[in-house]
This record gives structure tokens, C-alpha cells and sequence, in this order.
């Protein structure tokens, strides 16, 4: 196992009935899922899934109701036992943990966020929050200091002597979110998390989880089957059809590349100009101008194939130019073209980051006849936009 994956799923079936392992022979057949119920009554949940999620990512799984993804994310610790397969963690097998082991792994190595809150009705908020700590048995006066910090973290600080009926539906998922958090378990579960909030609060709280990230740095695996909450919080997405699994990609390879009929219709509807980065659908800039005077800049444009270029040094990008643009400065020059290139000579055309949504950039992009520079916090060309690749990014597939 490569030390960047930390957890690994290989060849797990899950099939739903008395005698599933009698399932088995069928599969290898290539019976499919509604032949398997016909002819047994057996359901089959999952088809030789083969995963690897790098330590760190939010890796979303998806699809719709039915294809089988709130059966795959519980077996990752064991609420649901598999009828074939391994799943690794670190390289070990939960599925030969014992009990006592299995409950250590549970407390510490993962936790769990759920659609429906699971909170202690009985219980204040402070304490709904440090629950998974007494079970680890950590000392009150600790558990309950850090499971104020972890409300303040998620913007409850305040609310800790509150009852779970006193908040709010979006206040007492982020109580789940804390209670989750504060075990301190590298890998986060979540099922559905979001999806039984309204629609703003939603967004807050995907908001909430994208900026915990940057700082936490877990791992984290997301279930919806909501795309648009896929692409926007997913550094990598895996979509389910029937149980078995049918693309694994990033958000851009997702939309830009479906792998079937299946995810391309799953896609189609999607709002790409809000969902595409700068940086997924930018071209290289091929043709870069480094010459520090007129006469040598033009000397490089003509060796291209484009009327314009883009003027770059060891500090960074300078400024777009034309070939109309260098050929009159000559003459208006010494005609040597020996004048070192200077900010009036750039075009008056706005720079991009690889960060923004292509949204933020659809007017500048289409103002503009020449591909949009695309510049990076430190001042480097990146990459480029054009009207073209604009228009076929966001185009159907």
C-alpha cells in the first residue's frame, strides 16, 4: 500500500439474504442485480468494489438511492459485515479485528456524522459533544474543555448548556460535526450529512466543513447524491450505479470525461460555470514572449503561430502584447528595435487566477480576443483562457 492511501477497499460484495455466499456463482456469471432478486430474493448491495482513498482527501461517493453507497461507507467500520472482500486501514484488515479491537478501532480511528444528528435528546450540547471521549475514558474536566473548543471551532461557541429540541436543524448538525471531531479520529465518516438540511444552511455548513479542512487535514469519506455537493466539496468523487462502481476521477475528469452514458446523463444538468475552476479547463500558454527588447519579442512572435504572446521574466508575468503592437513601436522607434519592452506596449487585459470559478471570469474571457492570461499568487503564468475552450467547457457533453 502506498503510504499516501490510507484506506483500501478490494473485491467487496455485499449480498443481502439468507444464504448470500450461494449468491456468489451467480455474480460470476453476470447475472444482474434484478435477475439475482427474480430468481433468489437475494439483493445484491455491492459488486467487487476496489478503492484506494489518500490520506487527507474528502472522497465522495454518490449516486442514487439504491446504488449502494450508505451500504459501502458502513463497512469501512464494520457496521455492515461483507459477504467477500477486504477493507484495509493503514494496511490492516478491519474485517479480522475482534471485538474488543474493533470497538478501540471505532472510538479512535474513525467517527461518524449522520443525516439525522444522533444526539443524546437528554444530554446538554457540551456533552452530546465529548460523548465519544468518556467512552475513550478521558477525565470530565478534559473532555468537556475540548469539547468547547470544538463548539467555538464550529461556531457554537455558547451554546454548550443548550439541549439538542432547543437548536436549530443546522445548529445540531454541526453538534454532530464537533462530536465527531473532538475523538480526534483521523478518518471522518459522513452519510448524508447535509441532505435533511434546507438549502441555505446546507451551504453554511458545506462552507463550515471545507474551511475546518484546510486546517485538519483529515480524512474524510462523503456520501450524497447530490452532485453539486460532490463537485464542490469532493477532491475526488466515485459514483455508484446498482452497486457496482462505475467512474472514480476529480470533480473536472467527472464532468469533462464521463466514463459512460450513465455518468454523462448524471452530469448533464450541472452548472459547470459554477462548479469548473480556471485551473481545470486552461490551455498551456505556448506562446510565451521572453526577450527583454521590441526587435527580439517580435523576432519570437513571428517564430509562432499566434499575432500575439504573453511577456515573461525569472520574476513572473509582465503583460500580454500584440504583433500590430511591437511592429508599430518599431516604427515609431529607431526602427533597430533595440527599445527594451515597456508597460505601455501591454494590452489592457485582465489576469485570472487558476482558483477562480469559471462564472467569475465568463465576461472578461468573452471581452477579450486573445486567450486570458492565467496568473498565480506568486506572479506566474499558469496556463491560459480562451473563447473557445470557454464555450466547449461549458458546452453539454
Amino acid at each position: 500500500m502506498s503510504q499516501d492511501v490510507l484506506i483500501q477497499i478490494k473485491g467487496l460484495f455485499k449480498i443481502f439474504g439468507a444464504k448470500p455466499r450461494t449468491i456468489m456463482p451467480m455474480i460470476e456469471q453476470g447475472k444482474t442485480k434484478q435477475e439475482i432478486l427474480d430468481n433468489t430474493g437475494h439483493t445484491l448491495g455491492l459488486k467487487d468494489i476496489n478503492l484506494d482513498i489518500k490520506r487527507g482527501e474528502i472522497f465522495v461517493i454518490m449516486g442514487l438511492s439504491g446504488s449502494g453507497k450508505s451500504t459501502l461507507i458502513r463497512h469501512f467500520n464494520r457496521l455492515i459485515e461483507p459477504t467477500a472482500g477486504q477493507v484495509l486501514v493503514e494496511g490492516n484488515d478491519v474485517l479480522k479485528l475482534d471485538e474488543g479491537a474493533l470497538r478501540m478501532f471505532r472510538r479512535q480511528k474513525m467517527s461518524m456524522v449522520f443525516q439525522h444528528f444522533g444526539l443524546l435528546p437528554h444530554q446538554t450540547v457540551v456533552n452530546n459533544v465529548a460523548f465519544g471521549l468518556k467512552t475513550q475514558g478521558v477525565e470530565k474536566k478534559e473532555r468537556l474543555a475540548k469539547a468547547k473548543t470544538w463548539l467555538a471551532d464550529v461556531g457554537l461557541e455558547g451554546y454548550e448548556d443548550q439541549y439538542p429540541a432547543q437548536l436549530s436543524g443546522g445548529q445540531q448538525q454541526r453538534v454532530g460535526l464537533a462530536r465527531a471531531l473532538c475523538t480526534d479520529a483521523e478518518i471522518l465518516l459522513m452519510d448524508e450529512a447535509f441532505s435533511a438540511l434546507d438549502p441555505l444552511i446546507r451551504s453554511e455548513m458545506q462552507d463550515q466543513l471545507i474551511q475546518l479542512q484546510e486546517t485538519l487535514h483529515k480524512t474524510i469519506v462523503f456520501i450524497t447524491h447530490d452532485l453539486d455537493e460532490a463537485l464542490r466539496l469532493g477532491d475526488r468523487i466515485a459514483i455508484l450505479r446498482d452497486g457496482e462502481l462505475v467512474q472514480v476521477g476529480e470533480p473536472k475528469e467527472i464532468l469533462l470525461k464521463p466514463a459512460d452514458d450513465y455518468v454523462e446523463a448524471f452530469v448533464k444538468d450541472v452548472n459547470r460555470a459554477r462548479a469548473l475552476t480556471v485551473e481545470n479547463v486552461m490551455k498551456a500558454p505556448v506562446n510565451r514572449i521572453t526577450a527583454q527588447t521590441i526587435g527580439e519579442a517580435l523576432e519570437q512572435m513571428r517564430a509562432s503561430t499566434k499575432d500575439y504572446g504573453y511577456v515573461v521574466s525569472d520574476d513572473g508575468f509582465k503583460g500580454a502584447v500584440t504583433q500590430e503592437t511591437l511592429e508599430e513601436a518599431i516604427e515609431e522607434s529607431d526602427a533597430s528595435g533595440s527599445d527594451l519592452l515597456s508597460d505601455e506596449l501591454y494590452e489592457d487585459m485582465a489576469e485570472i487566477s487558476p482558483s477562480n470559478l469559471l462564472e467569475e471570469v465568463i465576461p472578461e474571457t468573452l471581452d477579450n480576443e486573445c486567450p486570458l492570461p492565467v496568473v498565480d499568487e506568486e506572479g506566474k503564468l499558469k496556463g491560459v483562457l480562451s473563447r473557445s475552450r470557454l464555450a466547449e467547457a461549458l458546452g453539454s457533453s
